[in-house]
This record gives structure tokens, C-alpha cells and sequence, in this order.
């Protein structure tokens, strides 16, 4: 059975992190058994989660997840699609890994109160004395991480404006298809429910997830999703 390494629901979400709630969801469009173990963050391979082990093959990174299990399994997850529609779905994951989850980021990590509710349960197992330090340089770290990807160079105001621009693109696209790009679910579909699913968390007071909001097919998409998917989860967005 494969074993998915991830660091357990919190927040009302399957997971905190999006790339690992993406690869649960892989595991479950390939139906394939996996069971969760969420302590093997200190054993990540790249020093992130999430990360699978399958007979003794450690494969980390959800994008890496994914086409061990269309090679290994030979699973097609965007059986159906055009070779078209194929570059239109990969050009819509990266726009939602490495543009709307910098800008999220910002928010849960940065915003003092989003911090206190949030992220900061991640280091309760640290001693109090040197747990500030700790948070301290953690959000240091984040901070000149989201200054080198270039997103955290910008106000508050303009990565708004950013990702509005991708809430208007993804409804655009959405439209009233069932799934993302027709039909039935694909590889992105996976990626859009796990991060859309955190843009519109309750749990964060984020000016995101009001303009995501604005969209009732992207919060439909992600309520069906969650009650298809991950029921034991299920929430309404509010």
C-alpha cells in the first residue's frame, strides 16, 4: 500500500498544505489504497511535504507523485483530453502553484492574526522559551522567500489585484462545465480543488478568499469537490 507522508487535516482543510490535499486527490482519481502518516516531515527528501513511498520507492514532490502513478500504474489522469486541452490544464496548475499560492502564503504566514490562528500550531511542540525565536525565523524565511519569487515585491493591494485576475480566469474557464476542463475530472482538477479549497478556508480572514468568493462556480466547484471527494471534511463556504 502506498503510504502518503503529509501533516494531517487542520483549518477545516483535508490538509494545510494544497500539494499534499493535490496528491491525496491523485491517490483517489487513480484509486489506488494509501494510508497517511504525518510525521515524516523530518524526512522529506527535498525537506517538504508531501511525499509518497510505494514498495520501497520514495517519490517525493506532487507533481513527481503524479506521473509515477500514470507510469507505474498507467493511469492517464487527462484521458480524453486533446493535446490542447492537455497544455491548457498543465498551463492552469502552474498558474495556480507558482503565482496563487505565493499570495496565500502571504496572508497565512505574514498577516500577524492569520498567523496566531494558523501556522503557529505548527510549532506548539517547541519549548516556549525559544518557540518565538523559532516562529521569528521561520517568517523571516517566508518572507525572503515570497521577495525572490518576486510576489512578495508587491503590496498587499497589487497581489489582490493578481489574484482576482486568476479567480476572473479560472470562472472563466469553469464556466458551467462540471469539471474544469469538461466532463469529468483530470490531473488539474486535483490541483484546483486543493487550492481553491484554501483560498476560500473560513478558518483565514483573507481579502482572497472575498474575491474569490465573488465567483459562485468556483465555490460550488470546490463545495462538490470536497463532498465528492473528501466528505469527512465537508463544510460550506461562507
Amino acid at each position: 500500500m502506498i503510504t502518503l507522508y503529509s501533516f494531517g487535516p487542520a483549518f477545516g482543510l483535508p490538509d494545510p498544505s494544497p500539494f499534499v490535499t493535490k496528491a491525496e486527490m491523485l491517490l483517489k482519481l487513480a484509486d489506488l489504497p494509501y494510508r497517511k502518516d504525518p510525521t515524516g516531515f523530518r524526512k522529506a527528501p527535498k525537506g517538504k511535504l508531501p511525499y509518497i513511498e510505494d514498495e520501497g520507492e520514495v517519490v517525493p514532490d506532487s507533481t513527481f507523485i503524479r506521473w509515477h502513478i500514470e507510469q507505474k500504474y498507467g493511469f492517464d489522469f487527462d484521458s480524453g483530453l486533446s493535446p490542447e486541452e492537455r497544455g491548457v490544464a498543465w498551463a492552469i496548475e502552474k498558474l495556480l502553484e507558482d503565482n496563487l499560492y505565493w499570495a496565500s502564503v502571504q496572508w497565512r504566514w505574514l498577516d500577524d492574526h492569520n498567523f496566531v490562528h494558523g501556522p503557529a500550531i505548527f510549532f506548539r511542540k517547541i519549548p516556549w522559551p525559544i518557540r518565538p525565536v523559532v516562529e521569528t525565523l521561520v517568517r523571516r524565511k517566508v518572507r525572503q522567500n515570497l521577495h525572490a519569487h518576486g510576489m512578495g515585491r508587491h503590496t498587499p493591494n497589487e497581489q489582490l489585484l493578481i489574484a482576482s485576475k486568476t479567480f476572473d480566469s479560472l470562472a472563466a474557464i469553469l464556466a458551467d462545465k462540471p469539471y474544469l476542463m469538461g466532463a469529468k475530472p483530470c490531473g488539474v482538477d486535483a490541483t484546483l480543488f486543493a487550492f481553491m479549497a484554501g483560498v476560500l478556508c473560513s478558518h483565514f480572514e483573507m481579502p482572497l478568499r472575498t474575491a474569490a468568493q465573488a465567483h459562485k462556480n468556483l465555490v460550488q466547484y470546490v463545495e462538490k469537490m470536497r463532498a465528492l471527494y473528501f466528505p469527512e471534511n465537508e463544510q460550506k463556504v461562507t
